[in-house]
C-alpha cells in the first residue's frame, strides 16, 4: 500500500518556501530543477504574491506555526523583487533562509547594499546558504561550469567579511554533496574526509563556517529523478524507522508560479515543482488539508537520506 501523508497532522508549516523563479546565471550539471539562463518554467515570484501568502500565514499562524520563510530558485538574487521580498519577510518577524550561489547576482550593487542593510537590522534572523558542489575548484566547476569558482569564492569572502564588521551577524552556511559510490549508495566512510577537505578550504579562504557541523555544512544526497528507486509503502515507516514528520513535505510546502499559470500555487516540496500531481492548492490553507502520495523518485531519496532542504 502506497505511503501517503497529510500535513495537517504533523506539527505545522514550520518552513514555507518560495521558489523565486528558475532563471539562473549558470547552468549546473544535474540540477534537479534544471535551472539556467533559459529556463523560465517557473516565473519570477512577485512581491504581491509573497505578501498574499505572508498574510495567510499570519492569519493561520495558530495552525501553521511558521517560523522560517525560505527563498530558493534558480538564483533568488536575480528576481527583480528580491529586495522588497527579503525586507518584508524580516520586517514581519520571520526568519529568512536565502539560498544563493553567491556569484554576480548577489554581488550586484543594489542587492549587496540591501544584504548589508538587512544584516544591520535583522542579522540574527538571517541564514544565507551558499552552494559549493565540491571542495576543489576542479570538482566544483565540473558541476557548475568553467569560471564558476572564483566568483563564488569572492562572494563567500564578501559574506564572511560582512559578518565580521556588523554587530548582528547572520548565519553563513554551505551546501555541498555527500560522497557517493559508483552504485549511488551513500559512501559514509568518506563523509568525514569530505568535511575535513571543506574545513581546509574554509581556512585557506577565510570563510567562517564550522565544517564539522552538519547543520552548517549541509551535505545533500544525489538528486536524480531518472534513477530507479523503490516505491515508498506504508511498511517502509517501520522498516526504515521513519515517521511522516521526518519528511519535509509534512511541514515545508513550496510556493511556485508556473509559466502561463494565472496565479502562484502551492506544491508539496522544493524538489518536485513541475509535476502537477504534487500541486496541493492555490492557498496554504488548501495545501494544509491535501493528501500527498509518496510516489515520486525524489520521495524515496528524501525518505532514505533524511535530509531536509531547510537543513
Amino acid at each position: 500500500k502506497r505511503a501517503k501523508l497529510n500535513p495537517k497532522h504533523y506539527g505545522g508549516f514550520t518552513t514555507v518556501w518560495f521558489n523565486t523563479g528558475t532563471l539562473c546565471n549558470i547552468e549546473c550539471d544535474g540540477c534537479y530543477i534544471e535551472s539556467g539562463p533559459l529556463n523560465d518554467r517557473l516565473q519570477y515570484i512577485k512581491y504581491a504574491d509573497v505578501v498574499t501568502y505572508l498574510d495567510e500565514i499570519e492569519f493561520r499562524q495558530s495552525d501553521f506555526r511558521t517560523e522560517t520563510i525560505a527563498l530558493t530558485g534558480g538564483e533568488p538574487c536575480m528576481n527583480p523583487d528580491i529586495i522588497p521580498i527579503m525586507t518584508t519577510i524580516l520586517a514581519r518577524g520571520f526568519k529568512l533562509l536565502l539560498l544563493t550561489n553567491a556569484m554576480q547576482p548577489m554581488q550586484n550593487k543594489a542587492v549587496w547594499n540591501a544584504i548589508k542593510a538587512l544584516t544591520s537590522a535583522y542579522g540574527d534572523k538571517m541564514i544565507i546558504r551558499v552552494s559549493i558542489d565540491h571542495y576543489s575548484q576542479i570538482g566544483h566547476e565540473a558541476v557548475r561550469g568553467s569560471k564558476a569558482w572564483a566568483p563564488m569564492i569572492k562572494g563567500l569572502q564578501m559574506l564572511s567579511e560582512l559578518n565580521q564588521t556588523k554587530g548582528h551577524a547572520f548565519q553563513l552556511d554551505i551546501a555541498g554533496h555527500k560522497p557517493f559510490e559508483e552504485n549511488h549508495a551513500l559512501d559514509t566512510a568518506n563523509e568525514l574526509e569530505y568535511r575535513e577537505n571543506y574545513k581546509t578550504l574554509f581556512a585557506a579562504e577565510g570563510i567562517d563556517v564550522p565544517a564539522d557541523r552538519s547543520d552548517r555544512l549541509v551535505l545533500f544526497p544525489k538528486m536524480d529523478a531518472s534513477r530507479e528507486v523503490p516505491e515508498i509503502t506504508t511498511s517502509c515507516w517501520n522498516i526504515l524507522n521513519k515517521k511522516p514528520n521526518d519528511l519535509m513535505c509534512s511541514s515545508e510546502p513550496t510556493i511556485v508560479h508556473r509559466k502561463g499559470a494565472k496565479t502562484a500555487e502551492v506544491t508539496a516540496c522544493t524538489l518536485i515543482p513541475y509535476d502537477e500531481q504534487f500541486k496541493t492548492g492555490i492557498t496554504l490553507s488548501k495545501a494544509w488539508l491535501a493528501t500527498i502520495s509518496l510516489n515520486h523518485p525524489m520521495c524515496a531519496t528524501c525518505m532514505l537520506s533524511g535530509v531536509s532542504c531547510s537543513g
